[in-house]
Parts: C-alpha cells; sequence; structure tokens
C-alpha cells in the first residue's frame, strides 16, 4: 500500500481529530501528525484527476470532494483510503475505505 496522499486529507483529518472528543486528540497531537504525514508526496488537483473525480462521483453518486480523493489515492496506487464519510468497506474500484473511527 503507497503511502502518499491527496493534499485534501491533511486538513480534513486535523479537523475531525481535533472536533471528536472521543479521540481524546489536542492541537498537538493533530499537529504532531500532520508533521509526520509531511514526510510523504502530495498529488497535485490537475484537470485529468477532476474528470477521473467527476466519473466517480457520478458511478457512485458521491460528493464531488470524496470523489477527488479516491481518485488520487488511485493514481497514486493507494489500495487503501481512510474516511469517515464513505462507506466502510467498500471497494471505489480499486481502493478500499476504512472508516478508522469505528467502533469509537
Amino acid at each position: 500500500m503507497s503511502k502518499q496522499n491527496a493534499s485534501q486529507k491533511r486538513p480534513e483529518f486535523y479537523d475531525a481529530a481535533v472536533r471528536k472528543q472521543r479521540l481524546g486528540m489536542t492541537h498537538g497531537d493533530a499537529l504532531a501528525t500532520l508533521k509526520a504525514l509531511n514526510a510523504y508526496p502530495v498529488l497535485p488537483l490537475d484537470y485529468a484527476l477532476v474528470l477521473k473525480a467527476v466519473a466517480l462521483k457520478e458511478k457512485f453518486q458521491i460528493s464531488y470532494w470524496d470523489a477527488a480523493i479516491l481518485a488520487a489515492a488511485r493514481q497514486l496506487g493507494c489500495e487503501k483510503v481512510f474516511s469517515e464519510d464513505l462507506n466502510d468497506g467498500q471497494d471505489y474500484d480499486g481502493v478500499r475505505v476504512d472508516n478508522p473511527f469505528r467502533g469509537l
């Protein structure tokens, strides 16, 4: 599994981490995680990726932004995406979703 990710996942992670009290993450914890993620490359959003995202949006009836994350993950060779917004365990054209907050 690739450890690369789309740039929009980082702010989404931070927001969810500090907003969800059940996680027990402080601003400092979330910031330290973001700094660790900085070691991995980020895929820029270009026209081809936008078109792939639009196709995934239509195919799976999901938001454009979720589709963009999936399209970027697929282009980077990722087999798994962590998301609380998509269906846990579902395969979206070769990218499986795991909800990191499942069971919390």
